[in-house]
């Protein structure tokens, strides 16, 4: 992520371990410094300009200067968090970013916490976060090819009628949110769209050939009765099934 690449840390501010209840209910404004925040259990939401970003152990997550924004609490946990001073870093909005083992940033941050007790320390507390940057960088860019993962998983299963975004999103141990942020981002639709998208050209194929009936293309394409297709199929392609089967029937000599 270019926003990770050159960022100039200026200070450690706080280093803190907030227990946040569950219910919990709280607004933020201005925030006084940029934040990194990590979950050693629990979840909570982060709500901004109309938008939720989740904080759970999958995720690390950026928490803006200067911005205000409300928190709840979904979920008990423990949440360290490194306050920090930064030049460079242009984030003016909360960053999510997937990571593989919170484990290993948990421990970085339990020595920098360790280490900050002392003055003469301060080289090494630096070393630390710039260590932990550069692994969320890697974690960033090995997501960076999920997208394809998912699209591949979607292509093998559209069958399944219990395909959605909550299977997908557990599935690749990542959030929801961020599950329609990457469709939105690479595609410009939602996943729901994409799984809907690639039913419809499945069914559309299997019409043209005939050898099968509506209901067991309905059944093949993952639709959860024949009724719902048709509905939906017309929606789509603005003929019925029936009707597109008879107009576009390949005929095999």
């Amino acid at each position: 992520m270019d926003a990770l690449k050159n960022i100039i840390l200026t200070k450690i501010e706080e280093l803190l371990t907030i227990s946040s209840p569950k219910g919990r209910f709280e607004t933020i404004n201005n925030r006084k410094w940029y934040g990194l925040s990590f979950c050693q259990e629990g979840q909570i939401t982060y709500l901004y300009n109309g938008k939720e970003f989740v904080s759970d152990k999958n995720h690390a997550i950026f928490l803006p200067k200067g911005k205000s924004y409300s928190l709840r609490g979904d979920k008990k946990g423990t949440f360290p968090v490194i306050n920090f001073s930064a030049e460079n870093f242009p984030c003016d909005e909360f960053m999510l970013i997937p990571i593989s083992d919170t484990d290993v940033f948990l421990h970085d941050f339990e020595q920098m916490k360790a280490l900050s007790l002392f003055d003469r320390n301060r080289a090494k507390v630096i070393s630390l976060f710039y260590e932990i940057i550069h692994r969320l960088t890697l974690q960033q860019g090995a997501s960076l090819g999920i997208i394809d993962l998912i699209l591949n998983y979607i292509e093998k299963n559209y069958g399944d009628i219990f395909l959605s975004n909550l299977s997908l999103a557990e599935k690749f141990g990542i959030s929801e949110v961020y599950l329609r942020k990457l469709f939105s981002k690479n595609l410009g639709i939602t996943p729901k769209q994409y799984i809907l998208d690639t039913r419809i050209t499945r069914a559309k194929q299997l019409l043209s050939e005939g050898a099968l009936k509506i209901s067991d293309v309905a059944e093949e394409c993952g639709f959860s009765n024949q009724y719902h297709f048709c509905r939906i199929f017309k929606e789509k392609t603005g003929v019925t099934p029936t009707d597109y089967g008879k107009e576009n029937r390949i005929y095999k000599i």
